[in-house]
Formats: C-alpha cells, structure tokens, sequence
C-alpha cells in the first residue's frame, strides 16, 4: 500500500470553517475510499490541517483522485481560496508499521519527521525492527515509515497519546537506557528532525 499525506497551511483563523466543510463532504468521497485521517495543528507550524489517505498503489490513487473531482464529491467546495500552500507525501510504510487502521488512542498526535542522507532508510528500518514491541507498548505507533514521493529521505512515525502530560510522562518510561531510541548506525546521517502536534477532527477515523 501506499499513503498520502497531505498538509494544507491555511489562511488564520479559517481552520474550523475548513475542517467543518471536510467533514461534511467526507461521506460522500468516503464511497470512493476512506481517509485515514484528518487532523489540526496546535504545536508547531500553526494553521495547518493534515489528511492522509491510503491507496493500494499510485494507479489506484489516480483513478479514484480523478472520479472525485469529476463527480464533484471532492474536494470540498470553496475552500481552496484558504489555502496559502499544500504539501503532498506519498509514504510506504515499515514492515513493522500499522496502517492507520481506525481508532480512538487520544486527543493529541505527534508527527515526528527526521530527514537522513541518501540511503539510510533501510539501517533505520533494520534498528528500529527489534525495538518497537516494547516502544509501542508504552504508547501507540500510529504509522511510520518514509518517504517515496515528495522531499526524499524522510522517516516519518506518528505517535498518539491521550494529552501532552501523558505524552511527558509515556515518552519519560520509552527512554530508559537500552529502550528507546534505537542506535543509529555509524553510517547513518541525520539531518534534520521535525516534531509537530495536532488534534484529530471530530469526524476523524483516527482520533
């Protein structure tokens, strides 16, 4: 499978209105394949809505993306004059990972994205694998996984927690030594890390 994130930066104060006429307009796209989820910034770039949506592959994402806007059931009407920039990701996820199956794990979300050099994907993949048992024990794994489409490179894993006390004392038991996080390998560049946390819509399969 394949999923696409998607992060729209809004005009301020827009952002209800916007996540109001995406959940009135979900039901009807919902016919054509479900959202993953959909959630607002509050800690980190402000104004922002993110979405993600799962595909069996690229051919199957433009197929139904077309019948969407053909059959006029997306994207919502008269909210694109709010948007000051949109982001698209295409990810693949870890062997390891969930994939954004609906649930209830709380009310904040962290989105963690580290970018690395060329070609470390794989080391990632291969130190977290014997570790994330144990780490998704304390709190949920949402997803993770990395890019393929979009800025290259990346490692993006999500993490749900029931508020941010929850999430300083959970993410407190997950670095114990040994634990959490898992070594990198001296081959290994990293570049950059990102975190950003955001509150699922009302509507929202995740949340």
């Amino acid at each position: 499978m394949i999923f696409e994130m998607r992060t729209y930066l809004l005009k301020p104060g827009t952002g209800p209105a916007v996540e109001e006429a995406f959940g009135a307009s979900y039901p009807a796209r919902a016919k054509l394949s479900r959202i993953a989820g959909f959630w607002r910034t509050e800690v980190g770039t402000l104004n922002q809505i993110i979405h993600i949506w799962p595909y069996e592959n690229i051919a199957q994402r433009e197929s139904i993306r077309a019948e969407a806007v053909k059959t006029g059931v997306w994207p919502p009407p008269k909210v694109a004059e709010n948007f000051l920039e949109m982001e698209t990701k295409i990810l693949y996820a870890a062997p390891f990972s969930k994939h954004f199956e609906p649930a209830e794990h709380g009310g904040l979300y962290e989105f963690r994205t580290y970018t690395y050099g060329a070609g470390a994907i794989p080391k990632v993949i291969e130190a977290w694998s014997p570790r994330i048992e144990a780490r998704a024990a304390i709190s949920p794994l949402v997803f993770a996984g990395y890019t393929e489409i979009g800025p290259l490179n990346q490692w993006v894993h999500i993490w749900a927690y029931k508020n941010m006390a929850d999430r300083e004392t959970r993410r407190a038991q997950a670095m114990k030594p040994g634990l959490w996080p898992p070594p990198r390998h001296e081959s290994v560049v990293l570049h950059k890390q990102n975190s950003t946390f955001a509150v699922p819509a009302k509507w929202s399969p995740l949340r």
